[in-house]
């Protein structure tokens, strides 16, 4: 029997085939569940046909599209693990992600197409598959993608899946700047689905949800995307986000609920809120990063209802939430767990801490992962005596409420993307003209935070900042580059000789204070 995510739309298919599963933003397409049944079995059909088997991988680096969800489900009834790959990384950065994964089809944008095809080469890559763009689908331009499906049986071939088996492999980065597979099982995907029924505001099967953040993040992913499918409700997917794009989906497509990182909730608020009809948005979500109490006013102020959601790749996502009564009162918070989630706060020997103290944050619950892809002594380390730490340093309020104190990992989330130093800083390193490069993450008012370099230049070396940005966005996705250079003469280095960031981080505010994390 199929227990899969796959299977949620052959529920639907039986029971309602006309209901309305997937609108394309950009075209104006309309998928019910019946038509998404049909294009699931036949995308399936022919994956199987180029040798695709139960358990094999299949990646996927596209922007968002209806398509991009028909990949999830087609791979899933197929009993294989689909990788969706970040559309904004360099081909040497793919390259890791597919020697790691070792997956045996990869469908592509044509965006990103030039970039998937370099990493591919020279893989164990067998096929890969052109999509079509936004812009394609308009004006019916004929796609490799859809001569797949065209081609291939639109027949139900179930294949026995059950809730223990890896359904989607997410890579998050390491602090040793090597990508990690975060091996999400079907049965995550379905308790997380349970999760956002029970958490904050809800989720029911008459909701529709404005997906703009990509997709290949488990935030766009697991929050009301993947989710509502299980229900029998509909997302409006717009290929990629920009401000005047999302307001207009949503005075002409009605959404009820709606997910950004706090950088794009940002740029909504600058675009000018005031006299758009927002009305059919019962709540609105933000994640990734901590949203300012100055925006969470302004977007309350436009009429409305915000929520905070926490959770990590490896919680599927969600873990903890903060209700709308409380995103102003409780700000900074990342609320309290979740249905059917625990925390601890431990210290170094694994020892529950006073409420008010701070310690590691451990999470325990069913939607958390089943370990790292072929990394066993990190899965084991991450999920030690049943508990998956964090690498979250947190406090517990008297009321119960959390907050994240610091990042053990020193990660800097900017935008909304996670950027893990020292894959920078390696790349820095390998400037001629630099001699120590510690990277830290500053404030910043659209980004959140600012990926920052601090370095030390080379005896009788003069760097330019511009030159030293143009070097990293040769070597790595933009997204992960110093948007800001400042130049030091020496780091401050505890005795041990670790670098003090959490000195730089004080020392490059705006106020000089420290940055509260």
């Amino acid at each position: 029997m199929d227990k899969g995510i796959g299977n949620w739309v052959t529920m639907h298919a039986r029971r309602t085939p006309q209901r309305l599963a997937l609108v394309d933003g950009n075209t104006g397409q309309r998928i019910g569940y019946g038509e998404l049944e049909r294009r699931t079995n036949a995308l399936a059909d022919a994956l199987r046909a180029r040798g695709v088997r139960k358990g094999d991988r299949v990646a996927l680096m596209a922007l968002n599209s209806p398509q991009f969800m028909e990949v999830v489900f087609a791979v899933a009834k197929l009993g294989a693990v689909l990788v969706p790959i970040n559309f904004r990384l360099a081909a040497p950065e793919v390259r890791y992600i597919l020697d790691d994964s070792a997956p045996a089809v990869l469908l592509v944008s044509p965006q990103v197409a030039a970039v998937a095809r370099e990493a591919a080469a020279g893989t164990g890559v067998r096929h890969v598959v052109e999509m079509a763009s936004a812009e394609q689908r308009a004006a019916g331009v004929p796609s490799a993608y859809e001569e797949l499906i065209a081609s291939a049986s639109a027949a139900r071939v179930p294949v026995p899946v059950t809730h223990d088996e890896v359904a989607t492999l997410m890579y998050t980065s390491g602090t040793t700047g090597f990508p990690k597979g975060v091996m999400l099982t079907h049965g995550n995907h379905l308790w997380n689905m349970l999760t956002n029924v029970a958490m904050t505001e809800g989720l029911t099967a008459q909701d529709v949800n404005l997906v703009a953040a990509p997709l290949f993040h488990i935030g766009a992913f697991g929050i009301f995307t993947l989710p509502l499918v299980y229900l029998g409700g509909a997302s409006v997917v717009l290929e990629s986000f920009t401000p005047a794009l999302w307001l207009e989906a949503v005075e002409r497509h009605h959404p009820t609920l709606a997910f950004c990182v706090p950088a794009m909730w940002a740029a909504l608020h600058a675009a000018g809120l005031s006299g758009r009809d927002l009305g059919s948005l019962r709540y609105a979500i933000s994640g990734g990063a901590p949203c300012p109490v100055v925006l969470i006013e302004a977007l309350r102020a436009a009429g409305l209802v915000f929520t905070e959601g926490f959770g990590l790749t490896e919680t599927a996502p969600i873990a903890s939430a903060l209700d709308a009564a409380d995103v102003l009162e409780r700000a900074g918070s990342i609320g309290k767990p979740i249905a059917h989630v625990e925390y601890r706060i431990a210290d170094e020997s694994g020892q529950d801490v006073p409420a008010g103290e701070t310690g590691e944050l451990l999470i325990r619950g069913p939607n958390v992962f089943v370990g790292y892809w072929q990394k066993p002594e990190a899965s084991a380390e991450a999920l030690r005596g049943g508990w998956f730490h964090s690498g979250d340093l947190a406090r517990q309020d008297e009321a119960g409420y959390y907050y994240i104190v610091d990042r053990k990992k020193d990660m800097v989330i900017s935008g909304g993307e996670n950027v893990y130093p020292a894959e920078v800083e390696q790349v820095l390193y390998r400037h001629p003209g630099i001699a120590e490069v510690a990277v830290i993450g500053t404030p910043d008012a659209r980004w959140g935070e600012a990926v920052t370099a601090v370095i030390v230049p080379r005896a009788g070396m003069q760097l330019d900042e511009g030159e030293l940005i143009g070097w990293c966005r040769e070597r790595l996705a933009h997204f992960k580059c110093p948007r800001v250079v400042q130049f030091i003469d020496v780091l401050p280095r505890t005795a041990t000789g670790k670098v003090l960031k959490r000195e730089l981080r004080r020392r490059w505010t705006a106020d000089g204070s420290a940055v509260q994390r």
